[in-house]
């Protein structure tokens, strides 16, 4: 599996699936994904049963990068570092701890603390230099700069496309590797991110019901982007099925053998378990 670094470097666009726990993220990295996107959404959610309205700790957020980085191995992780959780010294400090915990890229947007999803209505932005000191501050403190730092703004919403993109340029003169500009309105708007932006990797975000033009892989990568991540698809789905089985539960019947679902032996399967047995074995099998 190639790091980010060597797939930024090469021709295509990435696809990285939102993952939010462990066991997300190693399905995402057996189904093949080049890389896997850590979402603060999802995260939020399944950690604490929360809105991604920045309740989640720094120290909360590393360890489940730690978690999710081991898990989706081989394929590299970019990980949602939320507004780095304090000024420029608290995003400094986020970002040696996502390098050490096995992150590839760590993502840091220029929102107000507590910070909103994206897609919510409400958000608030810090000053385009506050949010530059964060991406400077967090460019110098990675050990490697195989370690990619993603800057986001949110600026479309709080001002303008302009003001979004003026960001854009203030964050590259920083130290970013990756812009985000969240949430473009349509077309002519991701257009004018891919050509403002020429030659930068630039992500897109697609998320279901969101405010950006839902398109295929295919047609961001002729747009001119670099990165696609679908952030929630899968923690969506995967909330809708557990609303539909605990309801199946409940009427005391328990899933019908036809229900579509893993196997228990295929799980097993899936989290390693017969590696990790054969592993044991062997041990035991040498030291005697």
């Amino acid at each position: 599996m190639k790091s980010l670094a060597t797939l930024l470097a090469e021709p295509g666009i990435i696809v990285a699936p939102g993952a939010y726990d462990a066991l997300s993220a190693k399905i995402a990295a057996q189904a093949g994904s080049p890389a896997v996107y850590m979402t603060g959404f999802g995260v939020a959610g399944s950690t604490l049963g929360l809105p991604d309205i920045g309740l989640m700790s720094a120290t909360e957020m590393a360890d489940r990068v730690r978690a999710i980085a081991d898990a989706a191995m081989p394929a590299p992780l970019i990980a949602d570092g939320d507004n780095g959780h304090g000024g420029p010294l608290n995003a400094a400090r986020l970002t040696r701890l996502y390098e050490a915990a096995g992150a590839q890229c760590i993502q840091l947007e220029d929102q107000v603390f507590p910070k909103r999803c994206g897609h919510m209505e409400g958000k608030e932005v810090v000053s385009m230099e506050e949010a530059a000191q964060k991406i400077r501050a967090a460019a110098e403190a990675r050990n490697s700069k195989d370690f990619k730092i993603m800057a986001r703004t949110d600026a479309r919403a709080t001002h303008d496309l302009d003001e979004a993109l003026r960001r854009g340029e203030a964050f590259l003169k920083a130290g970013a590797d990756i812009l985000f500009i969240e949430a473009p309105r349509d077309m002519a708007e991701l257009e004018r991110v891919t050509t403002t932006f020429k030659g930068v990797p630039l992500l897109a975000n697609m998320v279901e019901d969101g405010k950006t033009p839902y398109l295929s892989t295919k047609v961001l990568e002729e747009l001119g982007f670099k990165i696609a991540i679908f952030p929630v698809a899968a923690l969506l789905a995967v909330t809708k099925r557990l609303q539909d089985v605990y309801a199946t539960l409940l009427k005391g019947e328990g899933l019908p053998a036809d229900d579509t679902r893993v196997t228990f032996q295929r799980y097993n399967e899936i989290v390693g378990l017969p590696e990790m047995l054969a592993s044991a074995a062997r041990i035991a099998a040498e030291e005697k």
